[in-house]
């Protein structure tokens, strides 16, 4: 199955779940339009106000964020997302301004196609268009819930939900964030922030390394944490079994999505 479409990269698990969980007949219609695509960390996919051309589906370890511009110059993460998903056009055909940003967090590869060849695909196939429709519902789900989070938890609270995400999305334990990022991620001041990082590193949570968090104990880390990404997981799982990124108590290989919607 996973054959079928071209490779984003040489790295075992340089996959995106979304793609593998297509049937083969929908995976068929696809395959032709995907091309590999690279790109740095902290490139811009979209501007606010571009229009949407393009489906960007995140492979092995890469991540995005979406990120809404405030008055003050910063900017706010909504929402993130890696391998078990896509950004740019899922439902709208595109033909529309982005309303976000949505920026390269952790750098790597992608396999890209232009929306109409998505929008033709769906035509075709009901299944399909049906696969991402509730993708769309997740993606949403995740955007509510990131909401009401920002709401009502705490600064540590967030930080430790948004590495364990981080986490979850890349199998990797080491995560290329500096703490001015995670600060702008969260909307907080960087102050903030360092004296967090510095209690989990007291803690033997976590160390940092040339700009990079290194994860040592994630069972405490979920404990720091809010139940905002288990919500989260519990509706993929319970929208589209298998799609959302295995938690696997810091093992790092790649969940293997199943081969039917």
């Amino acid at each position: 199955m996973g054959g079928m479409f071209p490779s984003a990269a040489s790295a075992p698990g340089a996959a995106n779940n979304l793609l593998n969980f297509l049937r083969a007949e929908d995976a068929a219609l696809l395959a032709p339009h995907l091309k590999p695509f690279s790109s740095k960390p902290n490139a811009v996919l979209y501007h606010h106000g571009d229009h949407v051309g393009t489906v960007y589906f995140p492979c092995g370890a890469t991540l995005v964020s979406f990120l809404i511009s405030m008055e003050d110059g910063g900017t706010v993460e909504t929402t993130m997302v890696g391998r078990e998903g896509a950004v740019g056009g899922i439902v709208s055909q595109g033909k529309l301004p982005a309303f976000s940003q949505i920026m390269v967090q952790f750098g790597g590869e992608f396999l890209a196609m232009p929306v109409e060849a998505l929008d033709a695909a769906k035509a075709k196939s009901r299944s399909l268009d049906n696969l991402f429709s509730r993708y769309a519902d997740c993606l949403m789900a995740q955007m509510f819930q990131s909401t009401a989070c920002n709401a009502a938890h705490g600064i540590e609270q967030r930080a430790a939900k948004w590495i364990i995400a981080a986490v979850d999305r890349t199998g990797e334990l080491e995560v290329p964030l500096t703490q001015e990022r995670l600060a702008s991620m969260l909307g907080v001041g960087r102050s903030y922030i360092s004296r967090i990082i510095q209690r989990m590193k007291r803690d033997g949570i976590l160390s940092v390394r040339r700009g990079k968090l290194k994860i040592h104990d994630p069972k405490q880390l979920a404990a720091r944490s809010c139940g905002c990404n288990d919500a989260v997981k519990a509706h993929f799982e319970l929208i589209l079994q298998g799609i959302y990124p295995a938690d696997t108590d810091g093992c790092q290989t790649p969940l293997r999505a199943s081969s039917g919607t």
